[in-house]
């Protein structure tokens, strides 16, 4: 009889997991700009002041990587603001229009098109929830050549997120990677590469579009390889993380995972 919980093991060696949003597409779109008016007006609903939701925003951006973690976790049960994360994602990501700020870029399908997908697997690592990912991926007609998404669950009980250690143990799991020195991972936020490398993650990429203006936590910032979580020149260099401002640039830095020409 067979063993029903055997876990299947891919015979494949590598996975790669792709950040989504401001990765996949550049960070020029204005994405995260007009994320930060829907979440700060999203705040604001809830019952705060312009003041208190700027701050709340900015807040738990920066304690969870997410703000809407802050509202489960801090207003989930709360009587003055109850957090509904199905309904943040209406009101929030499923609001924006993507389909009049993104498009598909040829030279991105042919990048993950050339991916060796005999030795690779290629997944999608995002905070956004499923509905948001798909879309986007859809949009950039990059969806088929993603093979699965490790998305943020709005409707866990326990909402976990980038640069938790532990969304990179479920990546691991969903993707049924056991060697974490087996993961490739590129990401747009620089904490989110660190703490990918601290747990084992052994080729990390920060992708990093210098000078261009971004939005994080509802905080207008220009994108600089210096702003890296308070980790000094020498950090760095012990980090080993490479920088890239083009997805192109992955051709370089990581050429074992591209087919033979």
């Amino acid at each position: 009889m067979p063993n029903r919980n055997r876990v299947v093991i891919d015979e494949r060696q590598i996975t790669v997991f792709f950040d989504i949003d401001n990765t996949l597409y550049s960070t020029s779109a204005k994405i995260s700009q007009a994320m930060g008016v829907k979440i700060h007006d999203y705040f604001v609903k809830l019952g705060l002041s312009d003041e208190e939701a700027s701050d709340l925003h900015h807040k738990y951006y920066t304690q969870y990587g997410l703000a809407l973690a802050g509202l489960v976790r801090h207003h989930g049960q709360c009587s003055f603001i109850s957090a509904d994360p199905l309904d943040f994602d209406r009101n929030c990501d499923q609001a924006l229009p993507l389909e009049e700020m993104i498009f598909p870029n040829p030279v991105h399908r042919k990048l993950l098109e050339d991916i060796d997908r005999s030795r690779v697997r290629v997944w999608a690592l995002t905070n956004a929830y499923k509905v948001h990912a798909e879309r986007v991926l859809r949009i950039l007609n990059l969806r088929d050549l993603v093979e699965g998404i490790v998305y943020c669950d709005y409707e866990a009980k326990d909402l976990t997120s980038k640069p938790e250690p532990a969304y990179y143990r479920k990546a691991m799991s969903l993707a049924s990677v056991i060697d974490p020195s087996k993961c490739y991972f590129i990401d747009d936020n620089w904490r989110n590469v660190q703490a990918a490398q601290k747990i084992g993650w052994a080729h990390c990429v920060h992708f990093c579009e210098r000078g261009l203006e971004h939005v994080e936590g509802g905080k207008v910032t220009k994108i600089s390889s210096t702003a890296k979580a308070n980790v000094d020149s020498k950090q760095e260099e012990q980090l080993d993380i490479k920088v890239i401002s083009e997805l192109e640039e992955l051709r370089d830095v990581w050429p074992e995972i591209f087919k033979l020409n």
